[in-house]
């Protein structure tokens, strides 16, 4: 039974680690590349709740459930890759549409030097409207390049599309 529980919890977590090298892929050479007609609403005002981008992370939740759904039925190790597929996702709304770009309105502080890299690598990569000269693709790690200097709280304003 332990040895079934951390089988099924490293395919979980490996798939997690991958796919942050899975979507930093993506969003280097898909997204800024023949998708950006898909991906430039994100890099765009928008006032609204909806954008076209968000029709990435649906797919990837239709892909997590089919994962599920299957592994459920079949009684597959692609169960958990489903799950950890959807356990990136949130990870990716929490700190991306959350954290960073305050899709849902709260206040925030935070004196965590990893949040505030995240933060000063995606206003890196905003600062270009358009699809090249971008940098820093990656959603749950950034460089060490943007490490903070110091220990500060930060009552960061959302990044700007």
């Amino acid at each position: 039974m332990w040895i079934e529980i951390l089988l099924n919890g490293s395919i979980v977590l490996a798939t997690f680690l991958v796919m942050e090298g899975w979507a930093w892929l993506m969003h280097r050479y898909l997204l800024h590349g023949p998708l950006w007609f898909i991906h430039q609403s994100h890099h765009r005002y928008n006032p609204g709740w909806w954008e076209l981008n968000d029709v990435v992370s649906v797919l990837y939740g239709a892909i997590s459930m089919g994962l599920v759904i299957y592994g459920m039925e079949k009684g597959s190790w692609l169960l958990w890759v489903g799950i950890g597929i959807a356990v990136y996702g949130v990870f990716y709304f929490i700190f991306h549409d959350i954290i960073i770009h305050r899709r849902v309105k709260i206040k925030f502080k935070t004196s965590s030097l990893y949040i505030n890299r995240l933060i000063r690598a995606h206003k890196m990569h905003h600062k270009h409207p358009n699809r090249d000269h971008s940098e820093a693709y990656g959603f749950l790690y950034a460089p060490r390049k943007y490490q903070p200097k110091k220990k500060e709280v930060m009552n960061h304003p959302p990044v700007e599309s």
